[in-house]
């Protein structure tokens, strides 16, 4: 655990992404097995303790210190494990610390029922160190700047194999990775895959810059509001995967009941719009879609009112045969011919757009917000399907986002390395008109609510707004004055019955300050509600 929590120290300290590459190479390639095994888990998400939350460190915490001091420090330090692991009234120097893998043991064997009195044992073993990175590790709450992707590319560096091979091999395997380690570092067969509905890695687009491409070189398709999927069918068995390869068949029943040809097919998953008065068998906006997800259950009323299906852009696998060394023109030619094996209620084709030149296209695309589209993809017709961005294959040429001025009305501290720093901001728009002396009942109704769209220097000087145009508090929430105007970036705004204002933004994001613009002439909520395309 020593071990480990110096790592976590050293990544939560180190910028540069190739540095970060070097602490976990080195450390998987040191320590034994399992160890590393659980800590590549620990890092990547691999881990699930469900005994143990955040709010059972609270619950731990206001019995073991004072309640009001907890609560001033948490809101002070903005961790929860960070405050905790200071906290604790520990030893200053663990005499016997478990090793990850004690640990990972011991913290799956709590229960609701002992995690009181289990996980204080736990910490009374561990230094601050060691507690934070154990809290860490119990919580799933790493926040360290570590990806799946950088961790697989890390593997891959530690034992000098392919980080595609990585990507291959990853996904089936079980912590602590016995097999994949067997075979990176020792040697051994990779895991074989061949008989399991198990996830590929997509390939993945770099956003579009201001250069043109020749069209001769490159075929159009339109990039669908909805999210990407991977729909697996081998020896029987049907799994709908999300773009980070959490499998969401039982969100999506009928996707996976839908197809019956072995294949790996990659493409969007939308809903139906008809109920929305769209075309019959169109795409509903992304707001329809949310209706679906996360669902555990899914009932027969919401498959009725949004049924599922998938939009087609590519197969990776038909039938035995890997599709995936193929150019793109030879596997189009091969998922349109499949087409008519697949069920039309829940499969579908993504069209290639008929332009001829990149002026054609961009016209095409600027009408693009009519319809449940994010933008264009464009794709090299000789491309073969490569897991990850590759520069030159795949490209998305996303729509313009809209723009709309709001006010700021409530900030929060972030977490990590935010902790220090108000950075999570809720806005609003007019409902009514400020500058219309008869009209008294004009008030600000919050809209969206953004954390990111700022540079590191715009991130300190909103800090130290929301700091001197404090006028109230409400725990960890500071309202501010109304007098900031924010212009706000995003891709759509939906109807929504979970909100005040009835409207919800997608994607919404910082885009400029406006601090020389006067609240009163930030926009009205029909400004707003007028871009809504539902």
């Amino acid at each position: 655990m020593k071990r480990f929590a110096a790592l976590l120290d050293a990544l939560v300290y180190t910028r540069s992404r190739n540095a970060k590459l070097k602490l976990l190479a080195d450390y998987l390639r040191d320590i034994p097995d399992p160890d590393r095994g659980w800590a590549l888990a620990a890092l990547t998400d691999g881990l699930d303790f469900p005994a143990v939350k955040s709010s059972t460190i609270r619950n731990l915490m206001t019995v073991r210190v004072d309640p009001v001091l907890w609560s001033l420090s948490r809101d002070y330090v903005g961790d929860t494990a960070e405050t905790a692991s200071l906290l604790w009234p520990g030893p200053d120097i663990a005499e016997d610390p478990p090793t990850v893998s004690e640990a990972v043991d011991t913290l799956s064997r709590m229960t609701r029922a002992n995690v009181m009195t289990e996980l204080p044992r736990l910490l009374d073993r561990l230094d601050a160190d060691q507690r934070y990175a154990l809290l860490k590790l119990a919580t799933g709450a790493m926040r360290i700047g570590i990806s799946a992707r950088l961790a697989k590319t890390a593997f891959a560096q530690a034992f000098d194999v392919a980080v595609e091979d990585v990507e291959e091999h990853w996904h089936g395997q079980q912590p602590p990775y016995a097999a994949l380690f067997d075979w990176a570092a020792r040697g051994a067969a990779p895991p074989s895959c061949e008989d399991l509905p198990l996830f590929r890695p997509f390939m993945l687009a770099h956003p579009l810059e201001a250069a043109e491409l020749d069209l001769s070189d490159y075929a159009a398709e339109w990039k669908w509001d909805g999210i990407r999927v991977q729909v697996v069918r081998v020896n029987g068995e049907t799994r709908v995967y999300s773009r980070s390869g959490d499998d969401i068949s039982g969100s999506f029943p009928e996707i996976a009941e839908a197809l019956d040809v072995d294949a790996v097919l990659d493409g969007e998953l939308l809903v139906r719009g008809a109920h929305q008065g769209r075309e019959e068998g169109g795409a509903a906006s992304f707001n329809a879609l949310q209706q679906r997800l996360g669902r555990k259950t899914v009932s027969k009323t919401m498959l009725a009112e949004y049924p599922a299906f998938v939009r087609l852009y590519d197969v990776l696998i038909l039938e035995r045969e890997d599709l995936r060394p193929l150019p793109w023109s030879e596997r189009r030619a091969r998922l349109e011919a499949l087409i008519p094996r697949l069920d039309p209620d829940h499969f579908d084709l993504s069209m290639v757009i008929p332009a001829a030149t990149f002026a054609e296209l961009a016209t095409i695309r600027e009408k693009a917000r009519e319809d449940a589209i994010e933008g264009v993809m464009l794709k090299r017709r000789d491309s073969a399907y490569v897991a990850g961005r590759k520069t030159g294959l795949w490209y998305k040429w996303k729509r313009d986002p809209l723009l709309i001025d709001c006010v700021l009305m409530y900030a929060q501290r972030g977490s990590g390395k935010r902790s220090s720093f108000y950075s999570d901001f809720t806005f609003g728009c007019w409902d009514g008109d400020p500058d219309d002396p008869a009209n008294g009942g004009a008030q600000l109704l919050p809209v969206g609510k953004a954390y990111f769209g700022f540079t590191d220097e715009e991130l300190k000087w909103l800090d130290r707004h929301v700091r001197g145009h404090t006028v109230n508090r409400f725990g960890p929430v500071r309202e501010t004055d109304k007098s900031l105007v924010l212009e706000v970036a995003f891709d759509s705004v939906h109807h929504s019955k979970r909100h005040k204002s009835g409207l919800a933004m997608r994607f919404p994001r910082i885009h400029r300050i406006r601090a020389d613009k006067p609240a009163h002439e930030a926009d009205r909520i029909e400004t707003l509600r007028a871009l809504v395309r539902d």
